[in-house]
């Protein structure tokens, strides 16, 4: 990337830097005398609890700045062919549109690329992996993960480290950032960077969002009767996907304990006795006990007409095909195709997957309000974007 076009950047941060001016950190991280950093960089309502940030890694401007620019560059993958953004896109909700994404060395993953909002309240990152609490461990991931290979770092950690310590532009962010560091640019910076980026990544501001704030024509009368149906005991969306976030286990200042949720929802059911396809069996994986087979982590639905194809592995191409499956208790893969069997007796099953009745229209109001959960300020946030365009 051209010098001219990280010194553009470059102002661009300065002027940030000198708006957020200094910031601590008691309980919450806060900008000093203004309010919540949340406030600042992505504004939240008050219907939010503010999230919980590490005691290491407060959430600052600089971090936030610096993190969004390592987001961006193609510098971080070991063949500098990738970046975060390969498979992030901010137009969709940082999901990438794909039912798998490829890595930095051409390998396939198995898993789909989930959106990126809000993630500063998931309870658990990514979508089968327990051990996951914080987002600076699961940066780890797609940087030093061999199987499969995201961003390719491992063997390669002090070539690519070193594109960054020696370059001026990217040593003044990481100065920046870390003001009392007598060595700025280490791996540890460079996630605490990358993950005070993804940490500032708020949503709240979709259709819906203005609706429950009292504006009661920011939906549509097909949207609210959606919403009458999925909190309702009949459709039992609201179990897996309920609360401020639309996800069934978060975590903020507020909670006094870790909550977890894996589910299975019946996709497959290869062997007659619940099993799915090897290497996306969720947290099975970890665990090996049969019950966990097939459970992964329900997403958020925030812009969740944004993130298509859907599940885990990216499987179902449309949310009229996810209302499908849902309403008729699982999915049946036919005889002759591809992990064949039907996922509607799978014995591991979550009871909120039981089925139900619905006409033509209210499958369409169903999808009138997922669509209303759509935030157009995240999606086209200029504070967000790509700072090399």
């Amino acid at each position: 990337m051209a010098m001219a076009t990280r010194a553009t950047s470059n102002a661009r941060w300065r002027g940030l830097g000198a708006a957020l001016a200094a910031l601590v950190c008691a309980g919450a991280c806060v900008v000093e005398d203004e309010g919540s950093i949340y406030d600042e960089l992505l504004v939240t309502p008050e219907s939010f609890p503010d999230p919980q940030i590490p005691e290491d890694n407060p959430l600052t401007a600089a971090k936030v700045e610096l993190g969004r620019h390592l987001f961006y560059d193609e510098q971080l993958s070991a063949n500098q062919t990738q970046a975060c953004a390969g498979c992030h896109f901010q137009e969709l909700a940082f999901s990438d549109g794909l039912a798998l994404p490829t890595g930095s060395t051409g390998e396939v993953l198995e898993r789909n690329s989930m959106g990126l909002g809000n993630t500063a309240y998931a309870t658990k990152l990514t979508w089968a992996n327990p051990t996951l609490d914080t987002i600076e461990q699961q940066i780890r991931v797609p940087l030093f993960g061999e199987f499969p290979v995201e961003l390719g770092v491992t063997g390669h950690e002090d070539e690519v480290l070193a594109r960054f310590a020696e370059d001026p532009f990217y040593l003044e962010l990481f100065e920046a950032a870390f003001p009392e560091a007598e060595v700025p640019v280490t791996w540890d910076n460079l996630i605490r960077g990358l993950a005070s980026f993804v940490r500032a990544m708020s949503t709240a501001s979709s259709p819906y969002d203005r609706f429950t704030a009292g504006e009661e024509d920011a939906i549509s009368e097909s949207a609210k009767r959606g919403a009458d149906l999925f909190f309702s005991e009949v459709f039992e969306c609201h179990h897996c996907h309920g609360g401020f976030n639309f996800s069934l286990a978060v975590k903020h200042q507020n909670t006094t304990f870790t909550q977890q949720s894996f589910q299975n929802n019946g996709l497959y059911n290869i062997d007659g006795e619940g099993g799915y396809p090897e290497g996306n069996r969720g947290i099975y994986e970890f665990t090996f006990e049969d019950s966990d087979m097939g459970r992964f982590r329900p997403p958020s639905l925030r812009n969740v007409a944004l993130t298509a194809p859907y599940m885990h592995d990216g499987s179902v191409a449309t949310l009229e095909d996810v209302i499908e499956i849902y309403a008729a208790g699982g999915r049946v893969i036919p005889e002759g195709e591809a992990n064949a069997g039907d996922g509607r007796e799978n014995p591991n099953k979550s009871g909120f997957v039981s089925g139900f009745q619905a006409t033509d229209e209210q499958k369409a109001d169903l999808i009138a309000f997922l669509e209303s959960l759509t935030d157009e300020d995240f999606v086209t946030d200029p504070r967000l974007s790509d700072p090399f365009q």
